[in-house]
């Protein structure tokens, strides 16, 4: 997966299992801030990632969010259950999984066998 769709990922998830609504995402890996805007729901996702410079769209089908990510031109299933999300990306062919505790995210990409930390 990559990394922008990491971080887009992580904050539509912290989004979610927050109900809350945040402008930015921190990037421990990185150690900058990734901001968007836009609309989060458990209906429907439209936000602008301000450092991709692109849209990342989608809707809820029983349970699964079926997003499209302009930036990298692909598709990312998403599952949000309690404060765990996991999911698929298309991009890279490979699932990822994570946990939100307040604030704090941690995501599991299975491509790169590795964990990245993110804070809203």
């Amino acid at each position: 997966m990559k990394h922008e769709s990491r971080i887009a990922i992580s904050y539509i998830a912290a989004s979610l299992i927050n109900n809350a609504r945040f402008n930015a995402v921190f990037d421990y890996f990185k150690g900058s801030y990734n901001h968007f805007s836009g609309v989060i729901n458990h209906n429907n996702i439209s936000v602008y990632d301000y450092n991709q410079s692109c849209y990342i769209t989608g809707n809820c089908y029983n349970g699964q969010f079926s997003l499209y990510n302009y930036g990298h031109n692909n598709f990312i299933n998403l599952n949000i259950n309690n404060n765990n999300f996991n999911g698929y990306d298309y991009g890279s062919n490979f699932h990822f999984s994570g946990k939100v505790n307040n604030r704090s995210i941690s995501l599991y990409d299975y491509e790169s066998a590795q964990f990245y930390n993110f804070s809203v």
